[in-house]
């Protein structure tokens, strides 16, 4: 038996909420991957997306071996790790008084991590020389949620997935600071492939079709949108 397992989890939600998947990566005690596992959602919210990741790669790992589990959703890895605690005492609602969003998927994962070693690493996500577990487990979540289908070794993935490329600070140093799309600050990830950067916020593109947070878009003259809107027609 392993003495240590090392895993990554993430979400995905094409619109948020819109198509969505959760994947993790499983990799061996010197981080070498091993497992990894992607499953559809249909329509659901990133926050949906990221929860069912943990509460599958809880539910797949040997209670008895201690795990640790990176993930670059603050909101998932706080909710379980700071604000659970505080929300079972208030009857699972929110110190304002509210209900505990998406609670029984929290109920699950607590009950998951019950008298088990696990350990939460956050991990910033699309950075050069970033964590490579977590962008295995993105690009997986990424893919499963455009396809609807469930991938992994399970299910006869030989190959592991193959993240996109990551942003490049030399880039944003050379050319500025690139406006944000959908909101006008920031920056997305630069992709060196015809102009495309990864966004970092959802948004719309001028065909009247959104786009999500981590998808390819492109500059067009109303703005930021999908690669292939870049020569449409507005309205199209």
């Amino acid at each position: 038996m392993d003495e240590r397992i090392i895993a990554a989890c993430d979400g995905a939600s094409k619109g948020n909420p819109g198509p969505a998947a959760w994947a993790w990566v499983m990799a061996d005690a010197q981080g070498r991957p091993q497992r990894w596992e992607a499953g559809p959602l249909g329509t659901a919210t990133n926050n949906v997306a990221e929860l069912t990741a943990l509460r599958e790669l809880l539910a797949t790992t040997d209670p008895g071996v201690p795990v640790e589990v990176r993930m670059d959703s603050q909101y998932a890895m706080n909710a379980v790790t700071k604000w659970l605690p505080g929300w079972k005492r208030n009857g699972w609602k929110t110190s304002a008084g509210k209900p505990v969003a998406n609670r029984e998927l929290v109920v699950a994962i607590d009950e998951l991590l019950a008298g088990r070693d696990v350990s939460f690493r956050y991990v910033p996500a699309h950075q050069v020389n970033g964590d490579p577990l977590n962008a295995l487990a993105d690009q997986a979540a990424s893919e499963a949620a455009v396809a609807q289908r469930a991938a992994g070794t399970r299910h006869g993935s030989a190959e592991l997935p193959v993240p996109a490329p990551a942003r490049s600070t030399k880039s944003r140093a050379a050319g500025g600071a690139p406006t944000d799309p959908g909101t006008g600050a920031g920056t997305g990830k630069t992709s060196r492939s015809g102009g495309t950067i990864r966004a970092r916020f959802a948004g719309r593109c001028h065909c009247g079709k959104p786009y999500a947070a981590k998808d390819m878009i492109a500059k067009n003259p109303q703005g930021w949108g999908h690669p292939e809107c870049r020569t449409a027609p507005a309205g199209v």
